[in-house]
Protein backbone atom coordinates (compact mmCIF):
# COMPACT_ATOMS: atom_id res chain seq x y z
CA UNK A 1 0.00 0.00 0.00
CA UNK A 2 1.34 3.15 -1.34
CA UNK A 3 0.84 6.11 1.32
CA UNK A 4 1.49 9.91 0.11
CA UNK A 5 1.67 13.03 2.96
CA UNK A 6 1.54 16.78 2.50
CA UNK A 7 1.66 19.54 5.10
CA UNK A 8 1.48 23.03 5.04
CA UNK A 9 2.49 22.92 8.40
CA UNK A 10 5.87 23.62 10.70
CA UNK A 11 4.89 19.45 12.34
CA UNK A 12 5.11 17.32 9.25
CA UNK A 13 8.24 15.44 10.74
CA UNK A 14 6.35 14.56 13.81
CA UNK A 15 2.95 13.24 11.44
CA UNK A 16 5.28 11.20 9.35
CA UNK A 17 6.48 9.41 12.54
CA UNK A 18 3.46 8.55 14.14
CA UNK A 19 2.58 7.14 10.62
CA UNK A 20 5.51 5.58 10.00
CA UNK A 21 5.05 3.72 13.55
CA UNK A 22 1.27 3.12 12.85
CA UNK A 23 2.12 1.86 9.20
CA UNK A 24 5.16 -0.17 9.48
CA UNK A 25 4.35 -2.38 6.31
CA UNK A 26 3.45 0.54 4.50
CA UNK A 27 5.43 2.74 1.97
CA UNK A 28 4.51 6.65 2.76
CA UNK A 29 5.99 9.45 0.35
CA UNK A 30 6.72 12.99 0.73
CA UNK A 31 4.71 15.53 -1.74
CA UNK A 32 7.04 17.25 -3.88
CA UNK A 33 9.31 14.60 -4.96
CA UNK A 34 7.30 10.85 -4.45
CA UNK A 35 5.17 9.78 -7.35
CA UNK A 36 1.49 10.26 -7.31
CA UNK A 37 0.60 8.06 -9.98
CA UNK A 38 0.70 4.88 -7.92
CA UNK A 39 -0.73 6.29 -4.62
CA UNK A 40 -3.27 4.54 -2.79
CA UNK A 41 -4.12 7.22 -0.08
CA UNK A 42 -3.47 10.56 0.20
CA UNK A 43 -3.40 12.61 3.83
CA UNK A 44 -3.23 16.22 3.05
CA UNK A 45 -3.06 19.43 5.31
CA UNK A 46 -3.83 22.84 2.97
CA UNK A 47 -2.08 21.21 -0.24
CA UNK A 48 -1.68 23.19 -3.78
CA UNK A 49 -3.96 23.02 -6.19
CA UNK A 50 -1.10 21.16 -8.30
CA UNK A 51 -1.01 18.12 -6.25
CA UNK A 52 -4.63 17.84 -6.02
CA UNK A 53 -4.63 17.53 -9.79
CA UNK A 54 -2.68 14.69 -9.73
CA UNK A 55 -4.45 12.56 -7.46
CA UNK A 56 -7.42 11.15 -9.51
CA UNK A 57 -6.39 7.41 -9.04
CA UNK A 58 -6.19 7.41 -5.08
CA UNK A 59 -9.05 5.55 -3.09
CA UNK A 60 -9.71 8.59 -0.59
CA UNK A 61 -7.69 12.01 0.67
CA UNK A 62 -7.69 12.02 4.52
CA UNK A 63 -7.99 15.70 5.91
CA UNK A 64 -5.79 16.88 8.90
CA UNK A 65 -8.43 18.43 10.37
CA UNK A 66 -12.09 18.39 11.66
CA UNK A 67 -13.23 20.73 8.76
CA UNK A 68 -12.57 20.45 5.50
CA UNK A 69 -11.64 24.13 4.51
CA UNK A 70 -7.65 22.71 5.01
CA UNK A 71 -8.18 20.92 1.43
CA UNK A 72 -8.46 24.27 -0.08
CA UNK A 73 -9.43 23.49 -3.69
CA UNK A 74 -12.22 21.08 -3.96
CA UNK A 75 -12.72 21.41 -7.07
CA UNK A 76 -9.40 20.61 -8.37
CA UNK A 77 -9.95 16.72 -7.11
CA UNK A 78 -11.53 14.61 -9.19
CA UNK A 79 -15.65 13.93 -7.82
CA UNK A 80 -14.93 10.15 -7.58
CA UNK A 81 -12.42 10.40 -4.60
CA UNK A 82 -13.88 10.42 -1.30
CA UNK A 83 -12.62 13.34 1.13
CA UNK A 84 -12.01 12.07 4.82
CA UNK A 85 -11.84 14.85 7.68
CA UNK A 86 -11.24 14.11 11.29
CA UNK A 87 -13.66 13.33 13.80
CA UNK A 88 -13.12 14.22 17.48
CA UNK A 89 -9.48 12.58 17.58
CA UNK A 90 -9.34 14.06 21.23
CA UNK A 91 -10.54 17.48 20.25
CA UNK A 92 -14.16 17.11 21.84
CA UNK A 93 -12.75 17.42 25.18
CA UNK A 94 -10.82 20.19 24.65
CA UNK A 95 -13.52 22.17 22.78
CA UNK A 96 -15.59 21.51 26.32
CA UNK A 97 -12.92 23.07 28.19
CA UNK A 98 -12.55 25.95 26.48
CA UNK A 99 -16.30 26.95 25.79
CA UNK A 100 -17.18 25.91 29.39
CA UNK A 101 -14.53 28.12 31.06
CA UNK A 102 -15.64 31.19 28.41
CA UNK A 103 -19.37 31.01 29.60
CA UNK A 104 -18.47 30.42 33.19
CA UNK A 105 -16.10 33.44 33.07
CA UNK A 106 -18.85 35.55 31.62
CA UNK A 107 -21.56 34.35 33.67
CA UNK A 108 -19.58 34.35 37.19
CA UNK A 109 -18.04 37.89 35.66
CA UNK A 110 -14.52 36.90 36.47
CA UNK A 111 -13.54 39.74 33.80
CA UNK A 112 -15.31 42.52 36.43
CA UNK A 113 -13.67 41.27 39.46
CA UNK A 114 -10.09 41.14 38.03
CA UNK A 115 -11.10 44.90 36.75
CA UNK A 116 -11.92 45.58 40.95
CA UNK A 117 -8.47 43.87 41.58
CA UNK A 118 -6.66 46.32 39.66
CA UNK A 119 -8.47 49.28 41.34
CA UNK A 120 -8.32 48.07 45.03
CA UNK A 121 -12.33 47.11 44.88
CA UNK A 122 -13.91 44.92 47.17
CA UNK A 123 -17.75 44.58 46.48
CA UNK A 124 -19.90 41.29 45.70
CA UNK A 125 -22.03 41.80 42.53
CA UNK A 126 -25.61 40.31 42.80
CA UNK A 127 -25.66 36.82 41.03
CA UNK A 128 -26.55 36.49 37.48
CA UNK A 129 -30.48 34.55 37.42
CA UNK A 130 -29.24 31.75 35.92
CA UNK A 131 -32.09 30.54 34.06
CA UNK A 132 -32.46 33.83 32.15
CA UNK A 133 -28.75 33.12 30.91
CA UNK A 134 -29.55 31.25 27.66
CA UNK A 135 -26.56 29.81 25.71
CA UNK A 136 -26.77 30.09 21.70
CA UNK A 137 -25.07 27.12 20.14
CA UNK A 138 -24.42 27.50 16.42
CA UNK A 139 -23.56 23.83 15.19
CA UNK A 140 -24.76 20.96 16.54
CA UNK A 141 -21.46 18.29 14.75
CA UNK A 142 -19.63 16.34 17.30
CA UNK A 143 -18.21 19.46 18.52
CA UNK A 144 -21.61 21.39 18.99
CA UNK A 145 -23.68 18.72 20.33
CA UNK A 146 -20.95 17.40 23.07
CA UNK A 147 -20.34 21.37 24.04
CA UNK A 148 -24.49 21.76 24.55
CA UNK A 149 -24.75 18.59 26.57
CA UNK A 150 -21.78 19.90 28.61
CA UNK A 151 -23.04 23.60 29.09
CA UNK A 152 -26.71 22.22 29.65
CA UNK A 153 -25.35 20.09 32.89
CA UNK A 154 -24.65 23.20 34.37
CA UNK A 155 -28.33 24.14 34.33
CA UNK A 156 -28.19 26.64 31.53
CA UNK A 157 -30.90 26.89 29.22
CA UNK A 158 -29.12 26.05 26.26
CA UNK A 159 -30.22 26.70 22.50
CA UNK A 160 -28.76 24.91 19.46
CA UNK A 161 -29.07 25.62 15.98
CA UNK A 162 -27.96 23.26 12.87
CA UNK A 163 -28.68 23.17 9.13
CA UNK A 164 -31.39 20.24 9.82
CA UNK A 165 -32.89 19.30 12.68
CA UNK A 166 -31.09 17.24 15.63
CA UNK A 167 -32.58 15.97 18.97
CA UNK A 168 -30.01 16.63 21.56
CA UNK A 169 -31.15 15.93 25.56
CA UNK A 170 -31.38 18.77 27.64
CA UNK A 171 -31.50 21.22 24.54
CA UNK A 172 -33.44 22.86 22.99
CA UNK A 173 -32.82 22.64 19.03
CA UNK A 174 -34.12 24.75 16.22
CA UNK A 175 -32.75 23.86 12.41
CA UNK A 176 -33.46 25.78 9.03
CA UNK A 177 -32.77 29.25 8.32
CA UNK A 178 -36.32 30.21 9.51
CA UNK A 179 -35.25 29.32 13.17
CA UNK A 180 -31.90 31.27 12.82
CA UNK A 181 -32.86 34.25 14.10
CA UNK A 182 -34.57 32.88 17.14
CA UNK A 183 -31.54 31.23 18.51
CA UNK A 184 -29.63 34.53 18.35
CA UNK A 185 -32.28 35.98 20.33
CA UNK A 186 -32.27 34.13 23.16
CA UNK A 187 -28.35 34.08 23.72
CA UNK A 188 -26.36 36.14 26.43
CA UNK A 189 -23.44 34.13 25.58
CA UNK A 190 -23.19 32.59 21.66
CA UNK A 191 -20.78 30.05 20.33
CA UNK A 192 -20.33 29.57 16.83
CA UNK A 193 -19.42 25.82 15.81
CA UNK A 194 -20.04 26.19 12.11
CA UNK A 195 -18.02 25.08 9.62
CA UNK A 196 -16.59 27.21 7.32
CA UNK A 197 -18.98 27.14 4.04
CA UNK A 198 -20.57 29.11 1.50
CA UNK A 199 -23.10 29.74 3.34
CA UNK A 200 -21.71 30.67 6.29
CA UNK A 201 -18.57 33.05 5.46
CA UNK A 202 -19.86 36.21 7.22
CA UNK A 203 -22.75 35.00 8.60
CA UNK A 204 -21.86 36.56 11.50
CA UNK A 205 -22.35 40.33 10.15
CA UNK A 206 -23.77 43.48 11.63
CA UNK A 207 -27.77 42.60 10.91
CA UNK A 208 -27.31 39.37 12.51
CA UNK A 209 -25.13 40.43 15.32
CA UNK A 210 -27.37 43.04 16.95
CA UNK A 211 -30.05 40.38 16.95
CA UNK A 212 -28.35 39.08 19.65
CA UNK A 213 -29.47 40.75 23.18
CA UNK A 214 -27.71 44.01 24.84
CA UNK A 215 -25.05 42.71 26.84
CA UNK A 216 -24.56 39.43 25.05
CA UNK A 217 -20.94 38.25 24.41
CA UNK A 218 -19.58 36.10 21.18
CA UNK A 219 -17.60 33.25 21.39
CA UNK A 220 -15.94 32.08 18.08
CA UNK A 221 -14.00 28.45 18.05
CA UNK A 222 -14.98 27.97 14.35
CA UNK A 223 -13.45 29.53 11.67
CA UNK A 224 -11.90 33.16 11.61
CA UNK A 225 -14.43 33.91 8.15
CA UNK A 226 -17.69 33.42 9.33
CA UNK A 227 -17.57 36.38 11.89
CA UNK A 228 -17.49 39.97 10.37
CA UNK A 229 -14.55 41.56 12.39
CA UNK A 230 -15.77 45.27 12.14
CA UNK A 231 -19.19 44.70 12.49
CA UNK A 232 -18.64 42.64 15.83
CA UNK A 233 -16.20 45.73 16.91
CA UNK A 234 -18.62 48.30 16.29
CA UNK A 235 -21.53 47.08 18.23
CA UNK A 236 -18.88 46.06 20.97
CA UNK A 237 -17.97 50.13 20.91
CA UNK A 238 -21.36 51.05 20.45
CA UNK A 239 -22.56 48.96 23.61
CA UNK A 240 -24.59 47.16 22.49
CA UNK A 241 -22.49 43.79 22.96
CA UNK A 242 -20.44 42.97 25.75
CA UNK A 243 -17.30 41.90 24.31
CA UNK A 244 -16.14 38.69 22.86
CA UNK A 245 -13.55 35.71 23.34
CA UNK A 246 -11.69 34.58 20.05
CA UNK A 247 -9.96 31.44 19.14
CA UNK A 248 -9.68 31.53 15.42
CA UNK A 249 -9.43 34.29 12.67
CA UNK A 250 -9.26 34.99 8.93
CA UNK A 251 -5.93 35.85 9.05
CA UNK A 252 -3.69 33.29 11.48
CA UNK A 253 -1.40 34.47 12.67
CA UNK A 254 -3.41 36.98 13.64
CA UNK A 255 -1.70 40.46 12.20
CA UNK A 256 0.13 42.42 14.60
CA UNK A 257 -2.03 45.65 13.52
CA UNK A 258 -5.25 44.21 14.09
CA UNK A 259 -7.72 45.85 16.53
CA UNK A 260 -8.46 42.43 18.34
CA UNK A 261 -4.90 42.42 19.93
CA UNK A 262 -5.61 45.76 22.08
CA UNK A 263 -9.38 45.65 22.55
CA UNK A 264 -10.19 46.04 26.28
CA UNK A 265 -13.22 43.96 25.68
CA UNK A 266 -12.41 41.31 23.37
CA UNK A 267 -10.29 38.10 24.59
CA UNK A 268 -8.02 36.48 21.86
CA UNK A 269 -6.25 32.71 21.95
CA UNK A 270 -4.05 31.53 19.39
CA UNK A 271 -6.19 28.52 17.75
CA UNK A 272 -5.80 26.32 20.67
CA UNK A 273 -9.51 25.42 21.78
CA UNK A 274 -9.26 22.35 20.18
CA UNK A 275 -5.61 21.00 18.88
CA UNK A 276 -5.48 18.54 16.49
CA UNK A 277 -3.60 15.66 18.64
CA UNK A 278 -1.03 13.47 16.94
CA UNK A 279 -1.37 9.93 18.14
CA UNK A 280 -5.19 10.04 18.17
CA UNK A 281 -5.61 11.33 14.72
CA UNK A 282 -3.09 8.86 13.18
CA UNK A 283 -4.91 5.88 15.24
CA UNK A 284 -8.40 7.08 13.56
CA UNK A 285 -6.80 7.43 10.12
CA UNK A 286 -5.07 4.17 10.50
CA UNK A 287 -8.17 2.32 11.06
CA UNK A 288 -10.15 3.94 8.67
CA UNK A 289 -8.10 2.98 5.93
CA UNK A 290 -7.56 -0.42 7.05
CA UNK A 291 -11.49 -0.66 7.00
CA UNK A 292 -11.54 0.85 3.81
CA UNK A 293 -8.76 -2.04 2.54
CA UNK A 294 -11.38 -4.66 3.32
CA UNK A 295 -14.42 -2.74 1.71
CA UNK A 296 -16.40 -1.30 4.84
CA UNK A 297 -17.56 1.93 5.00
CA UNK A 298 -16.30 4.80 7.37
CA UNK A 299 -17.45 7.96 8.94
CA UNK A 300 -16.74 11.54 7.94
CA UNK A 301 -16.72 11.30 4.78
CA UNK A 302 -17.61 14.95 3.14
CA UNK A 303 -20.33 15.73 1.09
CA UNK A 304 -18.73 18.02 -1.35
CA UNK A 305 -22.38 20.02 -2.12
CA UNK A 306 -22.62 20.75 1.65
CA UNK A 307 -18.86 21.77 2.21
CA UNK A 308 -18.13 19.48 5.48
Amino acid sequence: MNLLFYSAGENGAAWLEAFARALPETRIGTWPGASVSQVDYAILWKPPRELLGQLGEAKAVFNLGAGVDGIGDLAALRTTVPIIRLEDAGMTEQMIEYACHAVLRRYREFDVYAEQQRTGVWRQRRRIGKRAFGIGILGLGVLGSAVAIALSRFGFPVYGWSRSPKAIPGVETRAGAAEFDSVLGQAQVLICLLPSTAETRGLLDRRRLARLPQGAYVVNLARGNILVDEDLLSLIDEGHLAGAMLDVFRDEPLPGAHAFWHHPKVTVTPHVSAATLIDESVAQIVAKIRRLEVGLPVTGVVERGRGY
